[in-house]
């Protein structure tokens, strides 16, 4: 069993998908990221072998059904921490723990198996994201100030990442690349792509894009 860590922040207008504000509103950019939480952690939680764990930036309603004990506050003073402070209270029941972004909605069980299954092989694991970040890391072990250099929120993000757990002599693989939701031109191509996917594969999400149309 291993812990899948849904990174999240409670969906509150104003405070989440903010750069899709000015395209949704405020209410609207909420409902999404609501609906994209959603989708992500039905996913996990059918997932096998999965303990599924909210790793949320504070407390807050969050409209999934999640026990208390697998609610995990982040702690730290910037993403790197925080993301240490999950993963490292992950791997205290488990040998290995993933962290996972919830605005990859399109996210589906076969990225989850090869992440495990890596694991399992005694690598971690990347899930690139196309902006050069990256929405799933999974490690086997975790120092302290592991990810304390790494430049977030850019197009070196991923590799940045795998070049730190490298010089740890971690072996490092990288599962299928996808797409984080942050901008209307994401908004844009998620409407696409999921024109072309089954209607089971983010339903919730799909629901919502539809009614904003």
């Amino acid at each position: 069993m291993i812990p899948i860590c849904v990174f999240a922040k409670p969906p509150v207008p104003g405070r989440v998908k903010t750069r899709l504000s000015a395209a949704l509103g405020d209410e609207w950019a909420a409902e999404l990221a609501a609906a994209m939480l959603h989708d992500v952690w039905s996913v996990v939680t059918s997932a096998p072998r999965a303990i599924p764990v909210l790793a949320a930036a504070e407390s807050g309603g969050f409209g999934i059904d999640v026990p208390d004990n697998r609610v995990w506050l982040q702690c730290g003073a910037d993403l790197g921490s925080r993301i240490e402070s999950i993963l490292q209270r992950g791997l205290e029941i488990a040998p290995a723990a993933i962290a996972l972004g919830a605005d990859t909605p399109l996210l589906t069980h076969h990225e989850l198996a090869d992440a495990m299954e890596q694991l399992e092989s005694g690598n971690a694991v990347l899930g690139t994201s196309d902006d050069g970040g990256f929405y799933l890391l999974g490690l086997r072990s975790c120092p302290a100030g592991l990810l304390a250099s790494i430049p977030w929120s850019c197009q070196h993000t991923c590799d940045a990442t795998e070049a730190c757990l490298s010089s740890y002599e971690m072996k490092v693989a990288r599962i299928r690349s996808s797409f984080d939701i942050d901008t209307p031109a994401d908004l844009h191509r998620l409407r696409r792509d999921l024109d072309k996917l089954p209607p089971e594969v983010a339903p919730r999400t799909r629901k919502l894009l539809d009614a904003l149309e």
